[in-house]
């Protein structure tokens, strides 16, 4: 409960921005975005602040569950903001940032090529503490006369947790009011 207590409150901290970088509006049409991202992974809050007027660059915050290792994370990532001038509201974005998380506990396969252990799936019922690094690519459309950006995304991830790697791939659509 504390960790998803201390992602909202960042959350939060990055959705109210500074007055300074909040004096001017995107080339995006808008300034702060919070809604819910839904993703193959993981699926849970976005926040998105842009730093400053015209140079199309933002903060995005997810605070997502992670259904398949029972946890959670916090993401931040840089992004930056292209027009694609023959479509009115739509953009091309990319960046890169990094997550920390918790997961309550997981599977994990022992080979037995060296002949000491048997073959066998083990659970592992700790919390266990992750990390890892965050690339992603997305189109957004701003929705003409109304509050709302929706955003398809692909958001490939690394992640160190217990001496284990990965390298995992997400994709999320995503629905945020914005002003």
């Amino acid at each position: 409960m504390k960790f998803w207590l201390t992602g909202a409150l960042a959350l939060g901290v990055l959705a109210a921005g500074t007055p300074a970088l909040a004096q001017k509006k995107s080339n995006s049409g808008y300034t702060t975005g919070i809604g819910l991202r839904a993703g193959g992974w993981s699926s849970g809050l976005t926040v998105k602040h842009f730093l400053s007027g015209k140079n199309g660059v933002a903060v995005e915050g997810l605070l997502t569950r992670e259904y398949a290792a029972r946890g959670g994370r916090l993401t931040l990532l840089l992004e930056k903001h292209l027009p694609i001038s023959d479509f009115k509201g739509l953009q091309f974005y990319y960046g890169a940032g990094a997550h920390l998380g918790v997961y309550q506990g997981r599977y994990y396969f022992e080979d037995s090529r060296f002949g000491r252990k048997k073959n066998r799936y083990y659970y592992d019922d700790q919390n266990q503490l992750v990390a890892g690094a965050d690339l992603i690519l997305g189109l957004e459309y701003k929705l003409p006369d109304l509050p709302f950006v929706v955003a398809l995304d692909y958001k490939p991830f690394f992640e160190v947790f217990r001496g284990y790697t990965g390298l995992y791939n997400d994709a999320a659509v995503s629905l945020r009011f914005v002003f």
